[in-house]
């Protein structure tokens, strides 16, 4: 039974629908298995064992009578806890919201739910989705799986870290900047940030409106089809929502991508930790080895990146606490107030400044996209960092060295898919990223299942 923890969604699904393995023997195996090992990890905020088991013995039920709902019927995932459920709690990871019961679900919840999931839990974060780390001084501070004393990534980090510890099938994440692909890569899972409202964000906890978009976490590219496949699709409740047809991202997912054109913008070559600059060479290399041609670009443009985002995120964050920024300026931890009262301060001429920016990086990843298939970079530029003692400082530190990789696909709307390309000396996870055009998930997808096949997690630095 130990393989049924790491057992992919697909494979999962097949049994279930052959009734081969039973939802409800799956899902006490689980939440048991979460009972065993959660009290350190801390990936969940609020196990759901009721409400599990009730959802599974329904799974059940109407698998027995034929009626089957595809293939995340009866398959336990793990959900982000700044995406409401009703009558659930629903915290964002904050002491503001510690006795937040919604009375609605958010929409890409729903989704999943009338898909015939097993809900396992509201999933740990960095608190209000706000931080890389995956500290949290209020729910306790998520643990790496591969080795406890380092972090997870955030703020998805719950997420990411259940995969990584067989304590979820599936996971649902965000990402405003970073949030999905940051824990994805220190966790060797795979995450995807679609393109900016082609899955709705409706009743999910904003960090930053304009930025926030919802995801999948999966151990494989093929689940993190099928989780968008049914995450997908407008939603009339979400003002950003795309109204554009949803394909088929489970289907030639096999497809050849050699001839492919791949561009690495010689900024994101730039201040790599050496392992990271090791196994990004070594994996541009297995790529070439694959077909796939691959083209030095220059984006002068993603300088701005940095700034764009602090005045974007700090500045929307803000708006969205000023009221609980002035009269529970208590309840923040010390690294989220002072990163959202540093946004308070953000002017109008700083917004909108940072918002040109963002227009002349959206036009050169367009100009970019005209001379590639898409591009490629590091996930994040360091390694897997281990826990320090004064942990505010370090997760501001952490946030400064990685957003100007990952926040230039915010900024843009562009998707992004984080995969693992080895191990460090330390033996941690590192990562990178595909980097598409809009709406051009289906081929992220295709390119992130061939680099799968290569077995990236096998791959490992030694220290000479």
């Amino acid at each position: 039974m130990n393989d049924l923890y790491y057992m992919s969604a697909k494979d999962l699904g097949m049994l279930l629908k052959e009734r081969k393995l039973s939802p409800v023997e799956l899902t006490k195996i689980m939440l048991d298995r979460i009972d065993q090992l959660d009290d350190t990890l801390r990936t969940y905020i609020t196990p759901l064992h009721e409400t599990a088991l009730k959802q599974a013995r329904e799974a059940e039920n109407k698998i027995m009578k034929g009626e089957y709902l595809g293939p995340l019927h009866g398959i336990p995932v793990g959900i982000k806890d700044n995406q409401y459920t009703m009558g659930i709690r629903t915290t964002d990871g904050s002491k503001l919201f510690v006795n937040f019961y919604p009375s609605e679900t958010a929409t890409v919840v729903s989704k999943l739910v009338l898909a015939g999931i097993v809900m396992l839990g509201k999933q740990n974060l960095h608190e209000l989705a706000a931080g890389s780390t995956g500290t949290n001084p209020y729910f306790g501070t998520t643990r790496n799986p591969w080795n406890i004393e380092y972090m997870p990534g955030g703020s998805s980090g719950g997420g990411a870290a259940s995969l990584a510890a067989g304590l979820a099938t599936l996971a649902t994440g965000s990402d405003t900047f970073g949030s999905i692909r940051v824990p994805a890569a220190m966790c060797g899972v795979y995450g995807l940030k679609p393109t900016h409202g082609l899955v709705s964000a409706h009743r999910v906890f904003p960090t930053a409106w304009s930025l926030d978009t919802i995801g999948p976490i999966a151990r494989s590219v093929g689940d993190l089809a099928l989780m968008l496949q049914v995450m997908a699709g407008y939603d009339p409740h979400d003002p950003a929502s795309l109204r554009v047809p949803v394909p088929n991202y489970s289907e030639d997912l096999n497809k050849n991508i050699k001839g492919l054109t791949i561009g690495v913008p010689t900024h994101y070559m730039e201040n790599l930790d050496e392992d990271v600059d090791k196994l990004f060479h070594q994996a541009v290399s297995t790529l070439k080895s694959l077909g796939v041609e691959i083209k030095e670009v220059v984006i002068p443009e993603l300088e701005m990146a940095t700034f764009a985002g602090y005045a974007t995120v700090g500045g929307e964050a803000a708006a969205f606490h000023h009221q609980w920024l002035k009269t529970h300026a208590e309840d923040y931890s010390p690294d989220i107030r002072s990163f959202f009262l540093a946004g308070s301060l953000i002017e109008a001429r700083q917004y909108i400044q940072a918002q040109q920016a963002r227009r002349r990086i959206v036009q050169a990843f367009e100009r970019a996209f005209g001379e590639v298939d898409m591009l490629l970079g590091p996930t994040i530029p360091i390694m897997t960092p281990k826990f320090k003692e004064n942990w505010v400082k370090q997760n501001l530190d952490v946030v400064k060295r990685i957003m100007p990789y990952t926040v230039p696909i915010n900024l843009t709307g562009v998707p992004a898919l984080a995969v693992p390309i080895g191990l460090d000396r330390y033996g941690l996870p590192v990562g990178m990223q595909f980097i598409g055009s809009h709406l051009t998930e289906k081929q992220l997808l295709q390119i992130g299942h061939n680099w799968e096949q290569v077995n990236p997690l096998q791959i490992k630095i030694t220290d000479d």
